[in-house]
């Protein structure tokens, strides 16, 4: 059996004069995390309703699983989790009763789907909550029962769009902690557990999102811009674009300082990372820019405190392709 989940090949979509997608193509392999980043209106969202078959694409093609998705759309759905951007559950319905409804509209008898949801509900934290409206949950919490009910058929391929968007950061690290045992465990609890993830081809995630600290979590990382996948790599190896090309610049004060590494011909761009700045600059600069700024910054009433090379930060590239 092939060791390919996910295999797009020259995906459009258009919406009247818009080009959504433009030429997208996915290899997505078992076991693999798999990041979509880029700024709203990228195509992200866009991506990821066509390979859960919510959308039609104008032009390419879709295998998931082994099934197309276009002429076997049903067998190919079935092996698929699907969370949204948007709560989807049903808030006046209980935790437990929102399960058993996705389980059930998928085929699952309650021999099936309930000792399955008890165990899919221990695995995400939600098993004290299982009588709680949906609708008196937290964000977190929300999200949590989304990926319990994307869990409940046993998929081996997730599909998150922006799963932790609006929650607050301990609960991003948790979904995140939920995510990566899932992708690296065959089954979710133990050995004899009925959620069996396919432990001969592994379970697949893509997951779309805005925090580049969730993107350096991934195994592969697909940079889309305008619709197209501009470069995909591993996160380490995205962070190499930029050796010794990030300078950290502290000083006072900060609007002086962020002027002046502007006005240097050798800058390409300035950002703020909190009370420091970092400086991108052209390759093979970076010591003759040490020499210079720090009299241009003098000259100009600043104040250096510290200026060196740093390693670059997905948050670096991801501003460099965004500018290209």
């Amino acid at each position: 059996m092939t060791n390919t989940l996910v295999q797009a090949t020259n995906l459009h979509k258009y919406f009247g004069q818009t080009h959504a997608v433009d030429g997208v193509d996915l290899n997505i392999k078992s076991g693999e995390i798999y990041g979509l980043v880029g700024s709203d209106g990228a195509g992200k969202t866009t991506t990821m309703r066509l390979l859960v078959g919510a959308l039609k694409p104008s032009q390419g093609e879709i295998t998931i699983c082994g099934y197309d998705l276009h002429k076997q759309v049903e067998m190919a759905r079935s092996t698929i989790g699907y969370l949204s951007q948007r709560f989807s559950m049903y808030e006046d319905l209980t935790v437990l009763e929102n399960i058993r409804f996705f389980a059930e509209i998928r085929g699952l008898s309650s021999t099936e789907w309930l000792p399955r949801s008890m165990e899919i509900l221990e695995f995400v934290g939600l098993d004290k909550f299982k009588d709680r409206r949906a609708g008196q949950l937290s964000g977190g919490m929300k999200q949590k029962l989304g990926l319990a009910s994307a869990l409940v058929t046993c998929p081996r391929l997730l599909l998150l769009d922006e799963p932790t968007t609006g929650v607050d950061p301990v609960t991003r690290q948790d979904f995140w902690q939920l995510v990566i045992k899932l992708v690296s465990q065959p089954a979710i609890a133990n050995p004899k557990s009925q959620i069996q993830n396919h432990e001969s081809n592994g379970v697949s995630v893509i997951i779309s999102t805005p925090y580049m600290d969730e993107a350096s979590r991934c195994h592969r990382v697909g940079f889309m811009k305008k619709g197209k996948i501009i470069v995909e790599d591993t996160p380490s190896n995205l962070r190499a674009r930029l050796n010794g090309r990030v300078l950290e610049l502290r000083g006072n004060p900060i609007n002086i300082l962020r002027h002046v590494a502007h006005q240097d011909e050798d800058v390409e761009d300035v950002a703020a990372f909190g009370d420091k700045l970092h400086v991108r600059v052209r390759e093979g600069r970076s010591a003759i820019i040490m020499k210079r700024l720090p009299k241009e910054i003098k000259s100009a009433g600043g104040e250096l405190t510290e200026l060196r090379v740093i390693p670059s930060t997905l948050e670096d590239v991801f501003i460099a392709l965004s500018e290209d």
